[in-house]
């Protein structure tokens, strides 16, 4: 057995002793270890990339990075494993190795059998001991938050954008994708320079590791797909919590995420359709797409049992890369779908490419006035990350086009 296929036989068992007791909150640990063994032909080339791929977290004190990309490959060779050394003992010294941030991220991780050892997510960053400026520092302010009721409690952070006075603005809900936070989130998605340019509120929901070990979003549990109920309830809760305590014009309320977060935004979105106004859906899935963990697994791949069960037409634009080994494109196909139901009466499709970036295809479905109702953008070559986001947060590909951008031009344009 070769070394790195070694190492990964130590991370699966190291995945397979937190899940073991864990129940519903060691879901997304589940998810990936079915994944590898619904992936077997990858194995031999991803033996340091394991199929689930569902949001790095950030390298909170690692080396800032360069260039980002989507899917890079693992380059560093691993040293010589010292005698009488334990496999997990082994497995760290490797990993700091490899991907010094990829070791923050498991020393992270909450308490557990293997002394905080974490499953981490896998693809890695680009440009490795590479130098990038600081994250901009904006005129607003970033505000800490948290809510509570019958289901539960979450804490969120709000930007209110340095433009606030009095007048009504718009607010943007923004759900992050698995173990990301909102800080990281803000700083990939760049949705906080968006605010202070556009003039309006974001807000960034935290789910908790009590709710998720891995801090999915709970989009496939029966629970958190009913309104009123469950994750749904809380997110909803923060959302009027926010239009109450500051100046929100209430016709302008949206909500977008990214993975897991977009499968909890086109949720959001269906069950309540008095509250958002536009969904934006980045590498997610489609309403009732899953009910459990099997589901889930079959809807990731792109096999939908009853995705059509309950859904309603919503505004919707949706981001997706043809080349995500996470969440098949064919996700993004059913949102469409689904958000169109009965409302597009026109279609029209536009080829572009990024300037020394990602080609796409963009497809809009147009309402009988003339407004956009669904819009799709398919990027080329893209995997699973935010397109056009800073390689300051997680999970981003800077090759564009600029998902953050056109989600709220989109969210802007409203019905004539």
């Amino acid at each position: 057995m070769k070394f790195n296929e070694r190492l990964m036989a130590q991370m699966r068992a190291a995945t397979s002793s937190l899940s073991r007791g864990q129940g519903a909150k060691s879901a997304t640990a589940v998810i990936q270890d079915a994944l590898k063994i619904l992936s077997p032909k990858k194995a031999a080339a991803e033996a340091a990339t394991p199929a689930m791929r569902d949001i790095n977290p950030p390298p909170p004190h690692a080396a800032p990075r360069a260039a980002p990309q989507a899917e890079p490959e693992a380059a560093a060779a691993p040293p010589a494993a010292p005698a009488a050394r334990s496999p997990m003992e082994e497995a760290s010294d490797v990993l700091r190795n490899m991907v010094p941030d990829m070791m923050a991220r498991m020393e992270r991780a909450g308490t557990s059998p293997l002394q905080g050892f974490k499953m981490p997510s896998f693809d890695m960053p680009g440009g490795i001991g590479g130098t990038m400026s600081p994250p901009p520092t904006l005129p607003g302010q970033f505000i800490d938050g948290s809510y509570s009721n019958a289901a539960g409690g979450r804490d969120y952070k709000l930007y209110v954008p340095s433009s606030y006075t009095s007048g009504p603005m718009p607010l943007v809900v923004m759900l992050h994708g698995c173990t990301q936070d909102p800080d990281d989130f803000a700083r990939g998605t760049q949705m906080n320079l968006l605010a202070e340019e556009l003039h309006c509120f974001v807000v960034y929901p935290a789910q908790s590791q009590q709710a998720n070990a891995s801090r999915c979003w709970n989009w496939f549990s029966e629970i958190d797909q009913q309104r009123g109920k469950g994750e749904p309830s809380i997110i909803a809760g923060i959302t009027e919590t926010i239009i109450d305590n500051h100046n929100v014009d209430p016709r302008q309320v949206y909500v977008a995420g990214l993975s897991a977060g977009g499968a909890m935004a086109t949720i959001m979105g269906t069950l309540y359709p008095d509250l958002y106004a536009a969904v934006g859906v980045h590498s997610g899935l489609p309403f009732a797409s899953a009910h459990d963990l099997p589901s889930a697994l079959a809807a990731m791949k792109g096999n939908f049992g009853r995705a059509s069960s309950g859904a309603k037409p919503i505004r919707i634009i949706v981001f997706h890369g043809d080349k995500d080994t996470t969440v098949h494109p064919a996700n993004g196909d059913e949102l469409i779908k689904q958000g169109a139901l009965g409302e597009a009466k026109e279609v029209v499709v536009e080829p572009g490419r990024v300037p020394h970036g990602h080609a796409y295809t963009r497809t809009v479905h147009h309402r009988e006035d003339g407004t956009p109702h669904a819009e799709q953008w398919l990027i080329h070559g893209a995997g699973h990350a935010w397109s056009g986001g800073s390689a300051h947060g997680s999970y981003t590909d800077g090759k564009g086009p600029d998902a953050s951008r056109e989600m709220m031009r989109f969210f802007q344009t409203r019905r004539a």
